[in-house]
Parts: structure tokens; sequence; C-alpha cells
């Protein structure tokens, strides 16, 4: 009697256990992937963010990642008592669960980045290309996996490398790093999880150019999540979703995803507007403190007009010619961050806003004709192409691009530059430590801030007032 009952137990643990396998195994399993990308320091609808994941960690599984960037672009967090913690903070108490690194995540140097990441974050960060020699910067691991209701959810993380085999930024914060290929290193470790993942994901701040070609080519990943571009993106390439939410903390990306058994159902990725969401009390109250900042919210001075992007750059671009004397002066796109700059009030927060790189600048003299090659040189760039074939350099020297019939610069037409004479340069360091084909002498590596070349002119020159239209063109 007793073997009878004891047999009986046992087929119904059997039972009980091959229905909990089955369940774990075949059930379908719904999971919600929340990301972010490009936030660079922006806290602005942290609140809204707070209240929107809460929402979905009530209703369904929900992992909240990021794509890199995380810092580097608003004043009162990368200057902050602590600098660039507030956004850190905030992520950790969002409780995001994985991130790769960005370029401008290592603008304070590898030492500082490696302490957030080991000893700040409470997030995992993943990368899969970055490879460090030094104590002080620990190697992150090439990948995360998550587990939940049987299945095995995967995330490599990449950063791009095609400044100078490192990736975007001054050189000297990459001391003691290595950099691999980023799509090779995507390929590489998706083939080593393909098998043993239900979901993959790459978390890449390569560019989504490149994410293109990596879904294009070889049928690794189910979902890529780009960053870098600043791009709005959601297409599907055979079968990969890919997907991009742009600069900021104004949207997220919302991948939605059914798994059943090791086949992916179904996966829906949408780009969704925080606006609607409300604020986090709690959350909004902490913003609130970050930006309750005398010094930064101190007005300096005025302009005559709103400044777009082109009149930020003829102010930064005049502002240095007139603070060391020279001839000519540049700078570059991507270092202008703000847009347009108000006609009214503007603070010591929007300049370091508006250039938060802590650039300094470079005094040289250059022929007209290498200027020419300085500028030929990037606008044919063949190994940055996001950052080529357009118009990047800014100067106080008006200029035309003449392009041939393929797209390529052939040269350029100045207005008052000759090729044989010489010219006292002035560029930020960014340019000289990164572009190619600078030729010059009397190099000078001054110690001179741009933000502080802007807040001295702005003072004194109040209110300032400079044009909006372009004096640099491209024509084919």
């Amino acid at each position: 009697m007793k073997r009878i009952l004891l047999q009986s137990v046992l087929a119904a643990f059997a039972l009980t256990c091959g229905y909990f396998f089955w369940m774990r195994h075949f059930a379908e399993q719904e999971l919600v992937i929340i990301s972010t990308t490009d936030l660079h320091s922006d806290i602005n609808n942290m609140p809204r963010l707070a209240t929107a994941v809460k929402m979905s960690r009530d209703t369904v599984r929900t992992l909240l990642v990021d794509s890199g960037d995380r810092w580097t672009g608003n004043a009162y967090v990368d200057m902050a008592a602590e600098p660039r913690r507030p956004i850190i903070d905030m992520m950790n108490a969002l409780g995001y669960d994985v991130a790769t690194l960005g370029n401008h995540e290592w603008d304070a140097g590898h030492p500082f980045l490696g302490y957030i990441n080991t000893s700040v974050a409470k997030f995992d960060v993943v990368c899969a290309n970055c490879k460090s020699d030094t104590i002080s910067f620990p190697q992150p691991d090439a990948y995360k996996i998550f587990r939940f209701g049987g299945k095995r959810i995967g995330f490599v993380g990449a950063v791009n490398n095609f400044d100078n085999g490192h990736p975007s930024g001054k050189a000297e914060s990459y001391e003691g790093l290595r950099f691999e290929d980023p799509k090779r290193a995507a390929i590489k470790y998706a083939r080593r999880l393909r098998g043993d993942c239900e979901l993959l994901v790459l978390l890449s701040h390569v560019g989504d150019d490149v994410d293109r070609e990596l879904a294009a080519e070889f049928d690794l990943y189910d979902l890529i999540l780009c960053g870098h571009t600043h791009n709005k993106l959601d297409t599907l390439i055979g079968r990969t979703q890919l997907g991009q939410s742009g600069r900021g903390s104004k949207r997220i990306g919302v991948s939605r995803v059914v798994i059943k058994g090791k086949a992916i159902k179904s996966l829906e990725y949408d780009i969704v507007e925080l606006a609607s969401y409300e604020e986090d009390a709690q959350m909004k109250e902490w913003v609130d403190r970050v930006y309750d900042n005398e010094a930064l919210n101190r007005p300096i001075g005025r302009s005559v007009k709103l400044l777009d992007k082109i009149g930020i750059a003829a102010w930064e671009t005049s502002a240095m010619k007139a603070h060391f004397g020279v001839d000519v002066a540049f700078y570059h796109y991507g270092g202008i961050r703000f847009d347009e700059m108000p006609s009214e009030d503007i603070s010591t927060g929007m300049i370091f806003g508006v250039e938060p790189f802590s650039s300094k600048v470079y005094t040289m003299v250059m022929t007209g004709a290498q200027i020419e090659r300085m500028i030929l040189a990037k606008y044919n760039d063949r190994e940055n192409m996001r950052e080529s074939h357009r118009l990047d350099i800014f100067s106080t020297e008006p200029y035309v691009i003449h392009l041939d019939e393929s797209g390529d610069a052939i040269r350029v037409e100045f207005e008052n530059l000759v090729p044989e004479a010489e010219y006292k340069v002035a560029m930020g360091d960014y340019m000289f430590n990164n572009y190619k084909d600078i030729v010059c002498r009397d190099l000078v590596r001054t110690d001179v801030l741009l933000t502080d070349i802007l807040m001295n002119d702005l003072a004194s020159n109040t209110p300032i007032d400079y044009s909006n239209t372009p004096i640099q063109a491209i024509k084919r």
C-alpha cells in the first residue's frame, strides 16, 4: 500500500515537473525593452521616464537599457558638485539593467570612467571591442545575458573606433586602451551566443550606417539598438529590427517581444514620446535641485538676435580670431552642441552647454595651400563617412568647396586667401588632434579654454551681433 502511494506521489510530481518544464520552454513569454541613447546629460524628462518605466514594469517583464553617451552636454550635470554623477545616480534610481559605452563616456578620462563603471553604476556595462591593459580602467565584459521564464536574452555592446583607431574624442582619453573593429567584434560575439539565446540584442554606439551594413550582411542579431548618430530610426533589414530614438530624453525606444519556445513570435519597435507621461514627483524634485545652481544660472549678456548653429559658429570663430589676433579661425560642426542660442539672458550654463568639451585652442602658421589641403581631406574622408562629405569646418574666412561628378571635393575657392601666402591660424584642439593632413609650423598648444573666450567676449561686447547666414558653401 505504501509502495502504491509513493508511486502515485512520484507520478504526480513527474506530471507537475513536466507541466512547469512545458511552461518554461514552450509557453509564450512577453518582454519589453525600453531603450535610451545619447542622453548627453539631458535629465529634463527623467521624471516622465520614471513613470513610463514603472508602468511597464507593473505590467510585463521589462529591461531598461542604454546605447551610450550618457553625459557631456548639460553643464548642470557635467559640472555638478560631483561632476557627471547626477545622470548616473538617476539611471541607478530608474533601475537600468545594462548599457554600452559611447565615445563621450571617455570625456573625463578613462580612470574616472573606470571608477564610474565599477563603483558607481549599479547596471552592467558591456563593450565587446574595448580592450584595456590599465589598472585604472578594468576590462568591461563583452556581453550580458538575462534569464527569465526559461529564456536567455543576450546583450552585446560596441563603440565606434573611427578617429585614428579610437572612439571620437581626444586621443589622450584613450591611452592604454585598444579598440577592435566594432563590426568584427559584434559578429564574433553574436556567433558565440547565437545558439544559446532566444533573443540577441546589440547595444551599438557605432553609428546606424555601420549597423545597417551589419544587419544586411549577417543574419545574427534580432534587434540592434543604435546610437551615436542622433537619428530617429525604425527599420527592418532582413529579420533584424533596428531602432534609434534620437538624442536626449524626450523620447525612448520601446521593443515588444513575444518568444515561444526557441523562436521569436513577434518583435515590434516603436519610438515613444515621453511628453504625454506624468512626471514622477520625487524624480522631479531631484531634477529641480540639480538645476538650482546660482553660478550657472547667472546671465552674462545677450545677443541682438537668436543665433542658430551658423550664428553660433560665427561667434565662436570670430571670438577666437579676436582673442589670439590671428588671420583666420576654424571650428568643427560636431563641437557645437546647441542648435540655437536665445537672444536674451545668455547664462554661464548656456555657454558650457554650447561647448561642453573643455576645448582648448591651438595656434599655428599655415599657408593657403595647407588650409585647402585640410578642408579637402576632411570633406573626402573615407574612414569616418558620417562626418565627411558635408560642410564640417566653420571659418572666419569665406570659402566654397567645389565637387566633381562623383561628389568628392576637388578644390577650395577662398575669398581672401592665396595658396603661397602664410597665415596665422587658430583652431580647437579636437580639430587639430583628429583631422587628417594638417600641416603647419610654429604650433602652440595654448591653455585657453574656448568657453572662457566666449564668456569674456559676451561680457565685453554685449549685445553680440553675428549673422545666421553661412559664409561657407558647397558647389557642384
